[in-house]
């Protein structure tokens, strides 16, 4: 059911029903993010006035350099779901191991654990361009009453139940999936209030966009480089449109509206892939089945990829179904 400026709190009072665990955690879940987020939000948009950009002087577990909003954003999610009371962990991107909280009851009754990347594409904020937010969120398989560990962290994708992103541009939207469907919601700067903006996104079935780092062509295994030359060639509705920001989270979501497929393939440099299985690829892989789209790393489904360290790192292919099956048509006969 969607109604006319509805509000993210509204949304998730009326469809509690399609969650199927308790509606009261989701929404308790679902509110700390957006709490984060709109103070988040709030330190992106002011990051040309002040002295909080630029590099932090540190690097995370990546080996990259951390960004000063990086470890702003860090500290706001950890801090705001952390007092929620909700979360038994939390994995970060931007952290070397997973945070383990407990109840405020001291009885590790919490539920839930919590895979981020807190400021998706934060090299982009001293240019002015979109930057996100990444979230994924699993039941614990770990028997409650117990402290977490990496077991309740390290679940396959199709056992995520919540997942979504906020993408900081002109706009600020939060766009999330508890397996019903995908709504993106747009927050009215004046009020603080996220609004139903995009009720039941879907990636089209084919699009006239791909959105890879050509510069790393010369890197890509051969059958990326021919579903490239495929995407240039003139012929029928193509070629097509070369778009890439260089942000994760905007390139996917302009990919969903429009119609598109992004790319983030292994290659010489990186031979295992460089988005995250966990932060990164999961999420935006439930998000994009959820949205009619597809999301593999070439060769199988990401979301049964079982995982088997915190900060692993795979090919991906994601974004409208005929186009992903195209290219993996080109990877396997390559």
């Amino acid at each position: 059911m969607f109604r006319k400026h509805q509000t993210l709190g509204e949304f998730i009072i009326e469809n509690q029903a399609s969650f199927k665990y308790s509606s009261g955690e989701l929404s308790s879940l679902i509110n700390s993010i957006r709490l984060a987020a709109k103070v988040v939000n709030y330190e992106v948009n002011k990051a040309g006035l002040v002295d909080i950009i630029g590099a932090a002087g540190d690097t995370n577990i990546q080996g990259e350099d951390q960004q000063k909003l990086d470890v702003y954003a860090n500290e706001k999610f950890i801090q705001t779901m952390t007092n929620r009371n909700i979360v038994c962990g939390i994995a970060s991107e931007e952290e070397d191991d997973f945070i383990a909280i407990n109840s405020q009851d001291e009885n590790h009754q919490n539920k839930y654990v919590v895979l981020i990347d807190p400021l998706d594409g934060s090299s982009n904020i001293d240019v002015n361009v979109s930057v996100g937010t990444i979230f994924s969120i699993y039941r614990r398989v770990t028997p409650i009453g117990t402290p977490v560990t990496i077991e309740d962290f390290l679940q396959p994708g199709h056992q995520q139940v919540a997942a979504g992103y906020v993408v900081y541009g002109t706009s600020t939207m939060l766009v999330y999936t508890t397996g019903a469907g995908v709504n993106g919601f747009t927050l009215n700067p004046a009020i603080g209030t996220f609004y139903l903006s995009h009720p039941n996104m879907k990636f089209p079935e084919d699009g006239r966009i791909y959105s890879v780092n050509e510069g790393n062509y010369i890197h890509f295994p051969q059958g990326v480089k021919n579903y490239i030359k495929y995407c240039q060639m003139e012929e029928g509705d193509r070629p097509y449109t070369s778009r890439y920001i260089g942000s994760l989270v905007s390139d996917f979501h302009r990919n969903m509206i429009k119609g598109g497929i992004y790319l983030y393939p292994k290659s010489s440099l990186n031979a295992k892939g460089k988005l995250r299985l966990l932060y990164e690829c999961n999420p935006m892989a439930f998000l994009a089945e959820q949205a009619n789209g597809k999301a593999s790393d070439g060769k199988q489904r990401i979301l049964d990829i079982m995982p088997t360290e915190l900060h692993e790192r795979v090919p991906f292919v994601c974004g409208s179904k005929n186009m992903v099956e195209k290219c993996e048509e080109f990877i396997r006969n390559a």
